[in-house]
């Protein structure tokens, strides 16, 4: 089992999609960037994904340097409004190199901060 964890400053995000318009569809998923605008607290959500990209990259031990890509790490809600990991790609085969077969993901945002933990299986 492996841990990585993250916090992010929400003003961040909003700051980096103000600036490069190409940061959105290069980091979030259809399906992420759907979700995301449908909420009222729009860039809290999109700060909370980025923080749990970021912790399954940590608790993976490679980065995006490492040739993991953004988009292949995607967080989906549940019906039951639990957060997931979807893998695909890269990170598909970074999990069989770790054998690592699942992850679980808690995520909490506010106004300013999104933090994010995950447990590598």
């Amino acid at each position: 089992m492996r841990v990585g964890t993250d916090i992010t400053e929400v003003g961040r995000i909003r700051e980096l999609m103000a600036r490069h318009p190409e940061f959105r569809s290069a980091v979030f998923t259809p399906q992420e960037i759907g979700y995301c605008e449908s909420k009222r607290r729009t860039f809290e959500h999109y700060a909370a994904r980025f923080a749990a990209k970021e912790s399954v990259m940590k608790a993976i031990g490679k980065g995006w340097l490492q040739g993991i890509q953004w988009t292949d790490i995607e967080v989906k809600t549940l019906s039951s409004g639990e957060p997931a990991i979807a893998a695909h790609g890269t990170l598909i085969q970074a999990m069989d190199e770790k054998k690592i077969t699942s992850f679980s993901v808690s995520l909490s945002h506010c106004k300013a901060y999104a933090l994010a933990t995950v447990v590598a299986i």
